[in-house]
C-alpha cells in the first residue's frame, strides 16, 4: 500500500496523471463508480503492483481524407452517416450505465463483418460527449488493423506493452480528437490466446478501466470462431457487443457464436453491412 502512495505522489509531482485525458467530469446520476483506491489495493486474486505512470499522451493528427477513405466518420457531424453511430452509442451508454459497467468488447462471429469499423466509430462518438473519455485498444493480436484503418504510425504499441519493455502510457496515442486516447497494436503477435487469458492482461485491463471514472474502454477483438481470444478475455470485462455483417455470416456461425459468448453480458447486436435504406422522416 505504501508503494502505491509514493508512485502516485511521484506521478504526480513530474507532471500530472495522463494528462492526455481530461479530469474526470460530472456522470449521469445513475453512475456510481466504485472507489478506485480501494479497488486497486483490495481486488481480490490480483497481485498488487505499482500502477502505470502516466505522462503525458503524444498527439498525431489525423489525415481526414484517410479517414473518410475508411469509413471513419462518427466524429463528422454532418455525415449523412454519423447519425447510426449516434444512437448506437446512445443504446450502448445507456446500458452500460444502468449495469455501472465502463469496459466492452467489440467482437463478430467471422472475418470482414467490419467489428473494427464499429469500434472505432463508437468510441469517436463517445468522445463527443463532453462528459465521457474513451480509450480505444486494439486486442487484435491476430490482425491487428485499428492503427492502419485510422492511418496511425507510431514506433511504441500494445506489442511492447506486453512484451514487458514499455510502460502502457508510452504506447498511447492521442489522435487530435478531443477526449479520445488509442492504444494501437502494430504487428500480429503468436500465442495471442495465451497472452489474452495471461494476468498481465487482466491487469492491464483493471488498470485502463481504473485510471478515470468518466472513461469508457473499446476493445477491438478478433472474430469469435476465428480462436478461443474472444473466450480468454471476456471474464475480464463488462459487457460485449456482437457485430454481424449482413450476408457475411450464415445464421450458423452467428448461433454458434452467440453459444460462445452466452456466459457474457451482451449489450446488444449491430446489423452492419445492411443495404436496406435508411428511414429518417425528420432529417
Amino acid at each position: 500500500m505504501e508503494r502505491i502512495k509514493l508512485a502516485i505522489e511521484r506521478a504526480k509531482a513530474d507532471g500530472g496523471l495522463d494528462a492526455g485525458i481530461p479530469a474526470p467530469s460530472q456522470q449521469d446520476a445513475r453512475w456510481v463508480p466504485p472507489p478506485v483506491a480501494n479497488k486497486i489495493a483490495t481486488a481480490p486474486n490480483r497481485p498488487v503492483s505499482s500502477p502505470a505512470q502516466y505522462r503525458h499522451t503524444a498527439v498525431v493528427d489525423l489525415d481526414p481524407a484517410h479517414l473518410e477513405r475508411n469509413r471513419v466518420i462518427a466524429h463528422q457531424k454532418t455525415h449523412l452517416a454519423s447519425w447510426a453511430f449516434d444512437v448506437l452509442r446512445t443504446q450502448v451508454l445507456q446500458k452500460m450505465d444502468e449495469n455501472g459497467w465502463r469496459t466492452i468488447a467489440v467482437t463478430s462471429p467471422s472475418l470482414e463483418s467490419g467489428k473494427t469499423l464499429v469500434s472505432i466509430n463508437l468510441a469517436l462518438s463517445i468522445a463527443q460527449q463532453s462528459q465521457r473519455t474513451a480509450l480505444l485498444v486494439d486486442f487484435d493480436l491476430r490482425r491487428p488493423s485499428v492503427a492502419r484503418v485510422l492511418g496511425l504510425d507510431q514506433p511504441v504499441s500494445l506489442n511492447e506493452v506486453l512484451n514487458g519493455d514499455v510502460d502502457v502510457s508510452e504506447a498511447m496515442v492521442s489522435p487530435g480528437i478531443a477526449r479520445l486516447v488509442v492504444l494501437p497494436t502494430n504487428r500480429a503477435m503468436s500465442r495471442a490466446s495465451e497472452l489474452l487469458s495471461s494476468p498481465k492482461v487482466s491487469n492491464l485491463i483493471g488498470e485502463l478501466r481504473q485510471r478515470y471514472d468518466d472513461r469508457i474502454v473499446v476493445f477491438d477483438l478478433p472474430p469469435v470462431l476465428v480462436a478461443d481470444d474472444v473466450m480468454a478475455v471476456l471474464p475480464h470485462v463488462d459487457c460485449v457487443l456482437m457485430v454481424v455483417g449482413s450476408g457475411v455470416s450464415s445464421k450458423a456461425e452467428v448461433e454458434e457464436a452467440m453459444n460462445r459468448v452466452a456466459r457474457a453480458n451482451l449489450v446488444g447486436v449491430v446489423l452492419n453491412k445492411d443495404t436496406a435504406p435508411a428511414q429518417q422522416d425528420y432529417y
